[in-house]
C-alpha cells in the first residue's frame, strides 16, 4: 500500500462531483447552526419556519402535507399569489440568517477536500455552501459551487453571467446582484425557464459528462425532483458507458435502497455506500480522490488513507493541507 498524499506525481484533470441535498446540512448540523436555527425539511418547514398562522391568514387549513405539494396546489391558484409571495420571503429572511460556526464545519471540511476542477451542486437554500467556499478560497483552491434550487446566499446578473453573493453588486457592470429563485411548483420545474437556474444546471451538465466520480450525500431523489434525476441521468449518460467511473452514495438509508434508487447511475460493482461523509473518498483522500480513486480501480493499488484532521482549527487545517497544496500550485505552474 501507499499514500496518495505527494506520492502522486500527476493529478487527474477529470472532476469529483458531489450532489448534496437536505440530509447533507442536516448531517453537518444536527442541533442548529451557529445561531441554533434548526435545518428544514420538506416534511416539517411549515412547523419550524412558523408559517402556520400565514396560511390560515390566506384562508388555508395546513393538514401537516409536504411543503412542496402544499406549494404546488397554491401555485396554481392565482388569488393566492401574494401568500406565494409572502412564503418566499419568509423562506428567504429564514435561511439568509444562518450562518456557519467559526470553527471548522463540515462543509470546511467538504471543499477543502476537493480541488478548483471538482464541482459540489447543492439542492438546499441555506448559505453553508457559498459560505464555506468563500472564507476558503484564499488559502486553498475551492470547488466550483452549484445552486440547483437557487440560494439565499448567491445572486446574479443575467447581462454579464456572473454570479456573486446576495447584496453584492456586478464586477462588470455595478449593479446589485439580482436574488435567484428559491420555490418551484412539484409538478412544473420548468429549471429551463429560469436564467440563473439554467445556467447552474448547464454546468453541472457539462461536469456530469466529464466527471470521474460522483458522490450523491445526503439527497434521496424524491418523486417532486424527478425532472432534476432525469437531467443527471441524461448528462451520466448511464452505467454502460460508465464501466470506469465511480458512484459514492452518503446516506443513513439501507444499501439494499440506495442502490436500487441510484442504480440507473451505477456499473457493476462500481460503487460505494456509506453513512458518514467522512468516510467518504475526498475525506479519506483529501484533494486526491481521484486519483486515489484510479489507482485503486485501475492500477490495483490500494492506497493509505490520509483523512482529513476533523479536531484542528483553521490554521492547523490549512498548515495539514499546505503540501498538498504546495503540489498543486506547483503542477499548474509546470503545465499551465
Amino acid at each position: 500500500m501507499k499514500s496518495a498524499g505527494l506520492a502522486n506525481d500527476k493529478l487527474m484533470g477529470r472532476p469529483h462531483v458531489y450532489i448534496l441535498g437536505a440530509g447533507a446540512s442536516y448531517a453537518a448540523f444536527p442541533r442548529g447552526e451557529k445561531t441554533g436555527r434548526k435545518l428544514p425539511l420538506m416534511n416539517n418547514l411549515v412547523e419550524i419556519l412558523q408559517l402556520s398562522g400565514l396560511l390560515e391568514l390566506h384562508g388555508v387549513k395546513y393538514g401537516g402535507e409536504n411543503f412542496e405539494t402544499l406549494y404546488s396546489e397554491l401555485n396554481g391558484n392565482p388569488e393566492k399569489a401574494d401568500l406565494l409571495a409572502q412564503l418566499e420571503e419568509s423562506i428567504r429572511a429564514y435561511f439568509g440568517e444562518m450562518m456557519l460556526p467559526d470553527e471548522p464545519t463540515l462543509y470546511d471540511h467538504l471543499v477543502l477536500s476537493l480541488r478548483e476542477k471538482d464541482v459540489v451542486a447543492t439542492f438546499n437554500w441555506d448559505p453553508f455552501l457559498w459560505q464555506a467556499c468563500a472564507r476558503n478560497s484564499q488559502e486553498a483552491g475551492v470547488p466550483c459551487p452549484l445552486f440547483l434550487h437557487g440560494n439565499v446566499a448567491v445572486g446574479y446578473c443575467l447581462e454579464h453571467k456572473q454570479k456573486g453573493p446576495t447584496g453584492g453588486t456586478c464586477t462588470v457592470c455595478g449593479r446589485p446582484y439580482q436574488s435567484s429563485r428559491l420555490l418551484f411548483p412539484v409538478a412544473q420545474k420548468n429549471y429551463s425557464a429560469d436564467p440563473f437556474i439554467s445556467a447552474e444546471w448547464k454546468t453541472l451538465r457539462d461536469a456530469l459528462k466529464d466527471g470521474f466520480i460522483l458522490t450523491i450525500f445526503g439527497y434521496g431523489a424524491p418523486s417532486s425532483d424527478v425532472e432534476a434525476v432525469d437531467l443527471m441521468k441524461t448528462a451520466w449518460d448511464g452505467p454502460a458507458s460508465r464501466q470506469f467511473e465511480e458512484v459514492e452514495i452518503v446516506d443513513i438509508k439501507s444499501v439494499p435502497e440506495l442502490t436500487k434508487t441510484w442504480s440507473p447511475f451505477i456499473f457493476s460493482h462500481h460503487y460505494t455506500t456509506g453513512a458518514s461523509f467522512y468516510s467518504s473518498i475526498s475525506a479519506q483522500h483529501p484533494r486526491r480522490s481521484c486519483e486515489a480513486t484510479w489507482d485503486r480501480l485501475m492500477a490495483c493499488q490500494f492506497l493509505e488513507s490520509t483523512p482529513i484532521p476533523i479536531d484542528k482549527s483553521f490554521d492547523g487545517l490549512y498548515e495539514w493541507l499546505w503540501p498538498l497544496i504546495n503540489f498543486e500550485r506547483q503542477s499548474e505552474r509546470a503545465n499551465p
